[in-house]
């Protein structure tokens, strides 16, 4: 096994990554920015490397700077964590080059979906069904309309290079189209540098759900099951349920036996995300594949009791599957609120700062918390605004709401405006209790109307 892994990421997901492998033995160093000299990450580790100024770009993107840190401290591995450079395929290489482990797919898989376009003819191969669009990436207006006269409205465009939302546009109306079109594609190109897109018809009403999967180096494949990530704001999730409420057992075993195919179809190795949208009909389509660990990953864990860190890890030492398909047993249900230091009475502001108090709920079956924040802890400008992910389990859906009801109401967080109340409120909200919501229901309802009623109680005070 591993003597030594660097962990090139902050923040909770750091703490989660030391954690792990520090029950296995494995000694860690932490690389931290000057923003993060005192956080809890860099304090557990056995050694910390400061890589750099706060500004991402000079630090946490710095591949130069942590790949140095690497080799000066004898890490044999990097293990990536999400966002920065955890779907870097230029990345992986380097770590290739200077003979260090990356802890994830190597650089092909990365960048072949990494690739949306790419990625979908690749799913089109293994026969996963996808979202009707374009076969390839497109660059110019006469393009776009070519296929929109094909597919019809509505549709959403995408940057080829895309993630985390940005290069990314719905258009209902045609007269919408090419103003569209060109805001896109300059948000790609400042932000990866690429401008070519592609464009795919508008599956709604409908699910996000995600299958998770672990594949090893001998052509092994099992899926840990599917979330329900439907509520998300501009594309970004706010609260995840596994499994996934909703969904028939057929429909179910459908899709987590097609993101095995999916994954036996691009040669996987690691850990991974297979992304769908279901619809109305429980028709589902392909949208994309994240090649990394994801944040939700703690309810997956939670009811199938599978680390699936340590499992990246034996994974990218060449380990082979210690799990077959029949081994993995699913009991229950959980739940994932992320608690930002974000104002959603002012369109979800970022509220950085210092905590000037934090009570974390603890205590119970079935409640775990994942953060690297604790009292007199700073929220950077710089960076991601989680300051916690409260995850329960339950042995039903109901257990697993009250559990969680019960934890954020335990939680305490002063200094800074945070999304604490709002999640709470969520939990009770109709719309999430029925299980019926899709990508649109929180942004088209739920919180304008939970704007509204809180403006409403404030007027009446």
């Amino acid at each position: 096994m591993f003597q030594k892994i660097l962990v090139a990421n902050r923040g909770e997901i750091a703490v989660r990554i030391i954690r792990a492998c520090r029950e296995l033995n494995i000694r860690t160093v932490a690389i931290y920015s000057t923003a993060d000299e005192d956080a809890l990450h860099m304090q557990l580790a056995d050694e910390a490397v400061c890589i750099g100024p706060p500004k991402a770009s000079d630090s946490y993107l710095n591949m130069h700077n942590i790949l140095s840190a690497a080799v000066l401290t004898g890490a044999e591995a990097i293990h990536p964590g999400f966002g920065f450079l955890s779907e870097n395929s230029l990345f992986a290489a380097m770590c290739e080059e200077v003979n260090i482990t990356f802890i994830g797919p190597d650089k092909e898989t990365i960048e072949e979906m990494g690739n949306k376009s790419n990625a979908r003819k690749m799913m089109i191969d293994a026969n996963v069904p996808v979202i009707p669009g374009s076969d390839h990436s497109i660059t110019t207006y006469s393009e776009l309309t070519e296929i929109v006269d094909d597919i019809g409205l509505p549709v959403i465009i995408k940057a080829v290079a895309g993630g985390g939302g940005k290069g990314m546009r719905m258009v209902f109306e045609e007269e919408n189209l090419e103003a569209q079109f060109l805001q896109a594609k300059s948000e790609s190109k400042a932000a990866f540098n690429d401008d070519r897109m592609y464009v795919e018809k508008i599956i709604t009403p409908a699910k996000h759900i995600e299958v998770q999967i672990l594949a090893d180096h001998f052509g092994e494949v099992i899926h840990l099951g599917e979330r329900d990530c439907s509520l998300q704001r501009n594309h970004q999730k706010i609260l995840e349920e596994a499994p996934g409420h909703t969904l028939s057992p057929v429909t179910r075993e459908r899709i987590c036996e097609s993101a095995v195919k999916a994954a036996k179809g691009v040669g996987y190795k690691n850990a991974g995300t297979i992304e769908f949208l279901v619809d109305a009909q429980e028709n589902f389509f392909f949208m994309e594949m994240n090649t990394r660990i994801q944040v939700e990953h703690p309810i997956t864990e939670m009811i199938t009791q599978i680390d699936i860190i340590k499992e990246m890890i034996k994974i990218a030492y060449n380990q082979p599957l210690g799990i077959k398909q029949s081994d993995v047993e699913f009991k229950g249900h959980a739940i994932e609120c992320r608690i930002n230091a974000e104002n959603p009475l002012f369109n979800f502001a970022p509220s950085p700062g210092e905590l000037t108090y934090l009570n974390l709920p603890s205590g119970g079956l079935g409640l775990r918390v994942d953060t690297a924040m604790f009292a007199g802890g700073l929220i950077p400008p710089h960076y991601d605004s989680m300051i916690a992910k409260i995850i329960t389990h339950g042995n039903t859906r109901d257990d697993a709401i009250m559990k969680m009801k019960r934890a954020l109401n335990e939680m305490v967080i002063e200094g800074i405006q945070t999304n604490l109340d709002f999640q709470l409120d969520l939990l009770s909200d109709d719309r999430f209790i029925s299980g019926e919501y899709t990508t649109g229901t929180l942004t088209e309802v739920i919180i304008p109307d939970w704007v509204a009623a809180k403006e409403a109680e404030n007027e009446t005070v």
